[in-house]
Order: C-alpha cells, then sequence, then structure tokens
C-alpha cells in the first residue's frame, strides 16, 4: 500500500484550501455584481491604472485587475505602462485619461515627492487612488498595496539569517524617491538597528536592469570582503544574481530581494539567493478595482480608511519549490486554464 508522507499531505491540503480561497474570494465578488453586470440602468464605469514599469510583478497586477473587471462586469479598465521610467511620462498619461473622462485612476507615482502637486490636480478631477506605492502627502483618497515598512524588516530578517556573522552589505534600488523605496529602507534599518550587519552603501539605477547589473558589477569589484546584497525591486534579483555568478562568488555573497520574478525563484531553487520578499499582486490589482468600483458607486466605507494594506511573505530554498507550483495553480485558474 502506498502511503503519503506528512509534507506531500500537507501540500496538497495547501492546494486545495488555496484553491477554495481563489474560488471564494472571486466568486463572492462575482455573485454582488452579478445583478449590476445584468442591470440596464447601471453605468459602466471606466477606471485607469498606470504602472511604473513593465515586468512579471505588474503583468499579475494587471492579471488581477483584469480578473475582478471580468467579474463585476460593470467596469472598462485602461491598464497603462509608461513608455519612459519617469514622472513625467506617468504625468501624461495621468492628463489624457483625465481628458478622456476616466472615473477613477489608480497610480504608483515614481517620485511621490515631486509629483504631489501634478496629483492633487489630478485628484481634484477624479478619484485617484495610489497603489504599490503611496504619495500620502497628495489628496489620493487611499493607498492600496504592501506594507513596505513591514516587508522591509521581513527583508532585514532574511539577512540576519544567512549573515549569522555580520557583515557589509549593499542595498540596489530602483527610484529613490518612491514611497516604496523608502519605506522598504526604513524597514532594513530599523530591523537591523544595533546588529553586526553594515549598510555600506546603496546605488540607485532608475528603475534600468543593465544599470542595477553594472552597479552590482562595480560594488563587488569596490568591496572585495561584501557580506551581502539586497535587491530592493523585483527585477534586481536576477541582476544582482548574474553579477556575482560572473564574479564567481554565488553562494558566497548572500543576495536578500523581493518580488516573485521566475529567475528569482530559480536562483532561490539553486541556492544563489537566500530568500526574497513576496508581494501579493494578484490581491492588489483585484482589491483596487473591486473598491474603486464600490467606492464609486456610493459606498464611501470601501476607502475611508486611507490605506488599504496587503501581506508580504519570505521565501527561501526550503519553500520555493511549494510556492512555484502553487503560483502555477493560481495563475492558471485565473486564466481560465486547467491546472
Amino acid at each position: 500500500m502506498t502511503t503519503n508522507s506528512p509534507n506531500s499531505i500537507m501540500k496538497k491540503l495547501h492546494l486545495f484550501i488555496l484553491a477554495l480561497c481563489v474560488v471564494a474570494l472571486f466568486q463572492g465578488c462575482d455573485n454582488k455584481s452579478s445583478g449590476t453586470a445584468n442591470g440596464a440602468s447601471q453605468k459602466k464605469l471606466r477606471l485607469a491604472f498606470v504602472a511604473n514599469t513593465a515586468d512579471e510583478y505588474w503583468a499579475i497586477v494587471h492579471l488581477g485587475c483584469d480578473y475582478a473587471t471580468r467579474l463585476l462586469g460593470d467596469v472598462d479598465l485602461d491598464f497603462r505602462f509608461p513608455a519612459e521610467h519617469t514622472a513625467k511620462a506617468q504625468q501624461e498619461i495621468l492628463s489624457d485619461l483625465v481628458a478622456g473622462g476616466v472615473d477613477g485612476i489608480a497610480i504608483s507615482p515614481i517620485d511621490a515627492e515631486n509629483q504631489t502637486d501634478f496629483l492633487n490636480h489630478i485628484a481634484a478631477k477624479t478619484l485617484l487612488v495610489c497603489a504599490d506605492s503611496d504619495a500620502e502627502k497628495s489628496k489620493r483618497t487611499c493607498y492600496i498595496g504592501t506594507d513596505n515598512v513591514a516587508a522591509g524588516k521581513q527583508a532585514a530578517e532574511l539577512l540576519k539569517a544567512a549573515l549569522s556573522q555580520g557583515g557589509k552589505i549593499i542595498l540596489f534600488v530602483g527610484y529613490p524617491n518612491a514611497q516604496n523605496t523608502k519605506d522598504r529602507i526604513q524597514g532594513i534599518q530599523n530591523e537591523l538597528a544595533g546588529s553586526n550587519i553594515q549598510i555600506v552603501d546603496t546605488l540607485a539605477d532608475d528603475h534600468k536592469s543593465p544599470i542595477g547589473q553594472k552597479n552590482a558589477e562595480d560594488a563587488l569589484a569596490k568591496y572585495p570582503d561584501l557580506a551581502g546584497m539586497v535587491g530592493i525591486y523585483g527585477y534586481h534579483g536576477p541582476a544582482i544574481l548574474t553579477a556575482v555568478r560572473s564574479a564567481g562568488k554565488a553562494g558566497q555573497v548572500k543576495i536578500v530581494c523581493f518580488d516573485e520574478d521566475s529567475d528569482t525563484l530559480a536562483g532561490i531553487a539553486a541556492g544563489d539567493i537566500y530568500g526574497t520578499v513576496v508581494q501579493k499582486p494578484l490581491k492588489i490589482g483585484w482589491q483596487v478595482i473591486v473598491s474603486m468600483d464600490k467606492y464609486l458607486r456610493g459606498d464611501k466605507t470601501q476607502l475611508a480608511d486611507g490605506k488599504i494594506l496587503t501581506s508580504s511573505r519570505v521565501l527561501t530554498k526550503d519553500d520555493v519549490a511549494f510556492f512555484q507550483e502553487e503560483r502555477k495553480t493560481m495563475l492558471l485558474k485565473l486564466q481560465g486554464q486547467p491546472p
């Protein structure tokens, strides 16, 4: 007789629970909105989402938005990626959307500090929500996304586990003025305070992976005793990994990063990346569209708290294979394909 190990049983149980959660989450939305979709008098809302770049993370956010849109049945979605990684490019998109009469916009601001006045101008004309990264000083109605200070603390916990003897580390960032960058760094600094891990530099690359990789190569040459490298954005994991492998220091220099880029997950499985902090991009996309839809239809409690925070989790070699299986199952389910 064949018996299943406790690990195998737990993994199957988790996948079953995951499937139920996906169905419950999205069918619940579907049931509540079925009358809306069929109601002849219900206005169809035009909602927009402006990302800060195009990558795997944002593709999953987009999928969450699309799924919510299909289930609600009363929303037209306009998901935009800026052609250039600049605040100006985002602002041109916002102006175009407002001119087109959009009912609400969600944005991940590239440079919150310097975009505040412009965001206030947009907020005076339409519902404005920040997602993924906030602009707290603006008149946006709400922020929906990860608690990035908490996520930064999780990254620091990974560092402390990887570097029990301490050492020098460098942080790699994309948009240095983005609020999620600042919050993650704050979380890392808070958690590392009093430890024997020292941040010796922070290198920015304007959200350009080749520059990020070059920064990592230069850092390895400048600091031969470097113990760890932390990538704050999703593309940093693969960029840093390439540099570390080229220098022949894979496994020696500990890498901690963010998000679930496929190359990052493969690097963890290979043992060359110690761990990553993953967000819930699917949930963020879904939450943004559902909350904006309900708010604009009269339920002002949806965005009343000013922040809707989603959780994050850490992945190491111990659980990355299960996460990859879990992720594949969920994405196929939401795309309507058999797992």
